[in-house]
């Protein structure tokens, strides 16, 4: 009699998986980290762009911040103007350090580098994101210095660690998404003079028409639907939530603020190949 043929091993149930979500993003942060670090040893070749830069807060605390808290000028209740407007000039200084970040895309266009970037592995998002972050970093070495200055004149700025990381976060987001939108419109415009010209006409609307200078129930109307549409109004908020005390709504805030931040990658790496043709 035939002995019976033994059955053959069961098979997985599943094949082996390939990369999934969790690599394919640690992947993506490790070439967008690279990319920062890139950037950032720009840093290391001029380091009086920092110093130069911070001019420019520090003349807003100093200047204006010092007169209109004297003379009372802009009723912020029982928060000292000077603390009230702090949060909102390390906002403009982020925003100030990022939104020309496109016109650094176009010399690199210009130069021959960003066509090589192009060619290479590295995912278009990635290229976008280094540079974002670069921009948040440069931010946070600026923001030091406005707030070193504010600590010098008197603003009472949270102690609290996990507060100033919390306001670190927002503010490097918030340079993201003003860093990206600026990439954006050099894919759309993919010239350095038109940039200019655009950074400099929606730079200074996107600082008044937001609460960095002023309360917003002192604005007129058509004012406050502009704030509530505005981002920077937002990372000025949590700001000054997070280091003066001030009310603010810090779950809304910061998605808001990453959201914008997120969109903004999307559409600068969509619009980054337009520079290469």
């Amino acid at each position: 009699m035939s002995v019976p043929l033994a059955a053959p091993p069961a098979a997985s149930a599943e094949a082996p998986a390939g990369p999934g979500l969790l690599s394919a993003v640690r992947v993506l942060a490790s070439r967008a980290g690279a990319m920062c670090l890139v950037e950032l040893q720009k840093l290391r070749r001029d380091r009086t762009e920092l110093v130069t830069r911070a001019i420019q807060p520090a003349l807003w605390l100093l200047v204006f911040g010092e007169t209109f808290t004297r003379i009372r000028a802009i009723p912020t209740g029982d928060v000292p103007y000077l603390d009230f407007l702090a949060p909102g000039i390390l906002a403009q200084s982020a925003l100030f350090v990022s939104i020309f970040y496109g016109i650094q895309i176009i010399w690199d266009r210009d130069a021959g580098v960003l066509a090589k970037l192009m060619v290479t592995p590295t995912p278009r998002v990635a290229l976008v994101a280094g540079k974002a972050f670069a921009a948040g970093v440069r931010a946070l070495i600026q923001a030091l210095v406005v707030l070193i200055l504010a600590a010098i004149l008197g603003v009472a700025v949270t102690p609290n660690p996990l507060k100033l990381l919390g306001a670190a976060t927002i503010l490097v987001l918030g340079a993201g998404f003003f860093c990206c939108l600026s990439i954006t419109i050099a894919g759309l415009v993919l010239k350095r003079d038109r940039l200019m010209g655009i950074g400099q006409a929606i730079m200074m609307p996107l600082f008044f028409a937001s609460n960095a200078l002023y309360p917003v129930a002192v604005m007129p109307g058509w004012l406050q639907v502009l704030n509530h549409v505005n981002p920077l109004s937002y990372e000025v908020e949590a700001l000054r939530g997070l280091l003066i005390g001030t009310p603010a709504r810090l779950p809304l805030d910061f998605a808001v603020t990453a959201g914008w931040a997120v969109v903004g990658v999307a559409c600068a790496g969509a619009l980054l190949p337009r520079l290469t043709r």
